[in-house]
């Protein structure tokens, strides 16, 4: 599985968790079972840092988009922008414009074009803001 795969795979596990059902451990097995899908350790360095560090990355997000609220944004969006957010601040090891154009390709497959567009406004203004 390549960077790109692990990308979209901790995106739908994220995406999962977004409903608050099961636990990150529950999620994993849950696709183990159903979709026969193992995580490599990338994908799960996403997953899992994304989750542990959600208050930091949604804080970041709160204070980038303009005229909107975090609770108003699409479960796609969120789940995208943090799995993006996660990456840029805490990995610092793909360039902040790969990360960004990976999020707006996962967004433009599970979303809509105006909301890949708004998820890069969003990353585009964090990016330009980070101190590194």
């Amino acid at each position: 599985m390549n960077r790109t795969q692990s990308r979209e795979q901790a995106f739908i596990f994220l995406f999962e968790s977004t409903f608050g059902f099961n636990s990150a451990e529950e999620i994993i097995d849950n696709a183990k079972l159903a979709r026969e899908e193992k995580m490599n350790d990338f994908s799960s360095k996403l997953f899992n840092g994304a989750l542990a560090h959600q208050k930091k990355i949604d804080s970041y997000i709160e204070k980038n988009i303009k005229h909107w609220s975090k609770d108003r944004l699409t479960r796609t969006a969120l789940s995208v922008l943090r799995l993006a957010i996660f990456e840029m601040i805490f990995l610092k090891e793909t360039p902040k414009n790969v990360v960004i154009n990976e999020a707006v390709e996962i967004a433009k497959k599970y979303s809509t074009k105006e909301e890949s567009s708004y998820v890069n406004g969003v990353l585009g203004a964090i990016a330009n803001n980070l101190d590194f």
